[in-house]
């Protein structure tokens, strides 16, 4: 009996004494969890990226890079390079253009308007920007139904621009065809609001900047934007205080160098061509003057396009570095005249909703 207990206290010490020493060997391996071990292990702060690259004089840092995802690995492939630049867009003459022989253009000129610099040899003489055989298509008086549209036409189809001086009047009139000169890609000046002559007898001064301001601020309206700051007087009359006026507005003016004299009653089409290309032939270059608002300029153009093209003469459209800045107080009076509707700054979100659909 003592002996059959003795063994049975042996066994249960032996296997006491097993599981002790497996629980110790476990410990030093790793393989059984101890809490409060693995709980003591911290891993190494990260490093911060962005001091990295504050330390390196050569790198520029724009931004802090945070830390990588957990699931990233070191194989992982490296993001995509950014995109390089897209390239400058190509001058308006190396566009397609529908017509293999077209006139085209040879190059554009942007003018800083800073200070009203004068352009034109008959009444300006300190900017001659064009080389020999070089010319400037301008056209006045305009937008009108029929005349401008086909100006337009003819010059779409020579694949070339030119510079349009609009009266105030006028383009609200016809709000819409001035807007196809600008999105044809044409540069839009002013002529007055009236064309009227500002050397006229009975204008004071302040008529003539009356003149001037409503005449942008109804082109503005019209062409749903800021014009060029580019002016051309009307009939050529250039007040002398109000070429000292518009230089404080930061206004070229532009005088010419050729005159059409599309405007003469006796005129016509082949006039119009033998007018220009005769004098042309004398100078050998020039701005010239034309009207998109005369019958007979329009039925014209597409003959002189192709004489100018055959004579070996390039058209330079002109650019202004900036843009017209009306008045705000001529903006608001010409609404008044005009009975125009007035403008909400309310979102559409809150003025249209829709309330069904199919």
């Amino acid at each position: 009996m003592r002996s059959a207990l003795g063994l049975m206290l042996g066994v249960v010490a032996l296997a006491s004494a097993i599981a002790g020493g497996w629980y110790i060997v476990g410990a030093v391996r790793g393989d059984v969890a101890i809490p409060q071990f693995v709980a003591a292990r911290h891993a190494p702060p990260a490093a911060d990226p962005s001091t990295k690259l504050a330390a390196k004089d050569d790198v520029e840092v724009t931004g802090a890079i945070g830390p990588k995802p957990a699931a990233q690995t070191a194989a992982a492939p490296l993001p995509a390079p950014a995109p390089a630049p897209k390239p400058a867009p190509l001058p308006i003459a190396d566009k397609a253009c529908a017509n293999p022989d077209a006139l085209g253009i040879s190059r554009v000129v942007e003018i800083d308007t800073t200070g009203g610099p004068g352009f034109g040899f008959q009444h300006f003489k300190q900017f001659d920007f064009l080389a020999d055989k070089e010319v400037v298509l301008t056209f006045d008086d305009g937008p009108w139904p029929g005349n401008t549209p086909a100006v337009l036409k003819a010059l779409d189809e020579e694949c070339t621009k030119g510079l349009f001086f609009s009266i105030g009047k006028h383009a609200t009139f016809h709000p819409e065809i001035l807007r196809q000169v600008l999105a044809a890609g044409h540069t839009v000046g002013a002529h007055t609001w009236s064309h009227v002559n500002l050397n006229g007898k009975k204008m004071t001064e302040q008529m003539d900047k009356d003149e001037i301001e409503k005449g942008f601020s109804a082109v503005k309206w019209a062409l749903g934007t800021e014009p060029s700051p580019f002016f051309r007087f009307p009939e050529l009359q250039h007040n002398p205080a109000m070429v000292s006026y518009l230089g404080t507005r930061n206004v070229a003016m532009f005088s010419c160098d050729i005159d059409s004299h599309d405007y003469k009653h006796d005129s016509t089409p082949e006039k119009v061509v033998s007018t220009v290309m005769g004098e042309l032939a004398k100078q050998g270059k020039g701005i010239i003057l034309m009207h998109d608002f005369q019958k007979r300029t329009a039925e014209a153009l597409p003959t002189l396009l192709k004489q100018l093209k055959a004579g070996g003469y390039k058209v330079v459209q002109i650019k202004a570095k900036g843009s017209f800045q009306t008045l705000p107080d001529y903006d608001e009076a010409f609404a008044r005249e005009q009975k125009l509707p007035t403008t909400t700054a309310k979102p559409i979100s809150s003025v249209v909703q829709t309330i069904s659909a199919r």
